[in-house]
C-alpha cells in the first residue's frame, strides 16, 4: 500500500487531528520520558500551527502540520528505495514535492523536517487544504514492483489510519511490551478527559499530575 492508498483511507482533518492527540496522550502515559515516545503532538508548535509527529528512534518519522490553511504531511522511511541517500549525490524522489500547493511550500524548507545536511527527509508527502474535499499527493511513481510498501506510507501511518483502540494496543504490545486495558485505550481515543482511574489502567506508575504538562502541550480535553 503506497501513499495513494493511504490518502484514500484517511478521514476528515478533524478526525486525523483527534486521533493524533489521542496517540500522543497514550504514549505520554506509557512513556514518561519523552525522548522514548513514538507519538507526540504540539498544540503550540508555532503561531497558528499544531504538529503531530512520530519518531521510531531508528531514523523513520513523520510530521503532520495543522493550520488554518489545512494539513501538510511529510514522512520518511530511511530504508525505502525512494530515500534520497540511495543515490549519489543525494536527490529527492521525482514528483514528491512538485505538486505541493503554494500555501504549504514553506514547509519544504522547514529545518525541523530536514536532515543534518539541510535536505528534506521524505519518502512520503501528502496534504489537504481546508476547503478541499479529499487528501492529495504528487504524481509519484512508487517502485512497488520489487517490494510492498516501497515508500513506507503504510507502516508509518498504520496506527493513525486504523484509529482504533485495538490497533494501538497491538502497537503498544510490540513497542512497549505491555498489555493494555482496551476500555482505557478506547476512552482516550474518545477524548474522554483523563482521570486517575484511566491513567492507572494504562500505567499504574504514572499519576494524573505527572501528565499535566503533556496534556497542556497536546491540547487534550480536560473537561467535557
Amino acid at each position: 500500500m503506497s501513499v495513494y492508498e493511504v490518502i484514500k483511507q484517511l478521514p476528515a482533518i478533524a478526525t486525523v487531528r483527534d486521533r493524533a492527540r489521542a496517540l500522543a496522550v497514550l504514549d505520554a502515559v506509557l512513556s514518561p520520558e519523552c525522548e522514548w515516545r513514538y507519538y507526540s503532538f504540539d498544540s503550540g508548535w508555532s503561531p497558528g500551527e499544531e504538529m503531530a509527529s512520530m519518531r521510531d528512534g531508528a531514523g523513520n518519522d513523520y510530521a503532520i502540520v495543522f493550520s488554518a490553511a489545512g494539513v501538510y504531511a511529510q514522512a520518511c522511511d530511511h530504508e525505502s528505495p525512494m530515500f534520497l541517500y540511495h543515490v549519489a549525490p543525494p536527490a529527492l524522489w521525482p514528483g514528491l514535492f512538485d505538486s505541493v500547493p503554494d500555501v504549504f511550500r514553506p514547509y519544504l524548507d522547514e529545518p525541523a523536517f530536514a536532515d543534518h545536511n539541510g535536505l528534506p527527509r521524505a519518502t512520503v508527502c501528502f496534504w489537504r487544504e481546508s476547503a478541499d474535499s479529499q487528501w492529495r499527493c504528487g504524481e509519484v511513481h512508487v517502485p512497488d514492483e520489487d517490494m510492498d510498501d516501497a515508500d513506507g506510507a503504510e507502516w508509518l501511518f498504520d496506527v493513525l489510519i486504523a484509529g482504533s483502540a485495538e490497533a494501538y494496543r497491538e502497537f503498544a504490545e510490540e513497542v512497549y511490551e505491555v498489555t493494555l486495558d482496551l476500555a482505557a485505550v478506547q476512552a482516550v481515543f474518545d477524548l474522554t478527559p483523563l482521570t486517575q482511574e484511566i491513567v492507572s489502567a494504562l500505567n499504574p506508575e504514572v499519576t494524573l499530575g505527572d501528565l499535566a504538562k503533556d496534556i497542556a502541550q497536546i491540547g487534550y480535553p480536560t473537561t467535557k
